[in-house]
């Protein structure tokens, strides 16, 4: 039975349901052995082999795990090595966008009563950030107004570059601002300065950065609310300001399982 929970999940079983409960455990036994159990001595069983209940990490369907497995020992390294040979930097590229209403984290509140944190019913404004960060503690970060377009894509890419003596080998996930061919003629403009590299489809995991947001959102707006007159912008360029003097916590990010394949380039 502990070979049918862990790792796996009911889907796997011909059942339309993704998540393991104690009644469908005991249908399994059920089916299986012809021995039907109560969910008390399901519960009881479940922790004998060591089995408990866990929220799970949510991973789209559409992954490709031999994608993602060739990304993570032949693309990437070969990314790297290119890197090294050309003395250039390699930074991991994200998007994120923050809301001043948003509420995260969790709060106290009485045994079987879910507290409620009261907000405004009118959605307020937005900030939408961009980061890059190296595996060496490098971090670097543009505020920006509106959704990401080619346009804007190309302005961010330029500030990124300005300035830099070493080539940037950037890695990023496939959003159609990142591919136009507007984008395309600006890297071409570059001569090799800047280069783009996709990771898979459907893997956030595999980019650090995505990391450093979860950091700032969890520590940022979502502990302290904005005061009376403080506005959401201002707080964030602080939180990122603060962020960027701490290259020992960046370079943390990358130690996190899901992204060991990274090297320090």
């Amino acid at each position: 039975m502990f070979r049918w929970v862990n790792g796996r999940n009911p889907r796997q079983y011909g059942l339309d349901f993704g998540l393991w409960t104690h009644a469908i455990v005991a249908e399994r036994i059920e089916k299986k052995f012809g021995v039907k159990l109560g969910l008390t001595a399901i519960g009881e069983l479940l922790a004998r082999l060591g089995l408990t209940p866990q929220k799970p990490l949510q991973r789209a369907y559409q992954r490709d795990p031999e994608a993602i497995e060739q990304w993570q020992r032949q693309t990437y390294p070969a990314i790297a090595l290119q890197a090294r040979m050309r003395g250039a930097k390699v930074f991991f590229w994200d998007e994120s966008g923050f809301r001043a209403d948003a509420v995260r984290g969790k709060t106290w509140g009485l045994r079987g009563q879910t507290p409620v944190v009261e907000r405004p019913g009118q959605r307020q404004s937005s900030i939408s950030a961009t980061s890059a960060v190296s595996a060496r503690g490098g971090f670097w970060f543009p505020m920006c107004e509106g959704g990401l377009n080619a346009e804007l894509f190309v302005q961010l890419l330029q500030q990124l570059m300005y300035c830099r003596k070493k080539p940037v080998h950037l890695v990023l996930d496939s959003l159609p601002a990142h591919k136009t061919a507007l984008v395309k003629e600006y890297v071409a403009s570059t001569q090799g300065r800047l280069t783009l590299h996709f990771l898979p489809g459907y893997a956030p995991d595999l980019n650090p950065d995505e990391l450093v947001w979860s950091h700032v959102k969890r520590t940022g707006v979502a502990r302290r609310p904005l005061r009376q007159g403080e506005k959401l912008r201002q707080r964030i360029e602080e939180q990122l300001a603060k962020l960027q003097q701490l290259p020992h916590l960046v370079r943390a990010f990358f130690r996190a399982p899901s992204v060991a394949y990274i090297s320090d380039c």
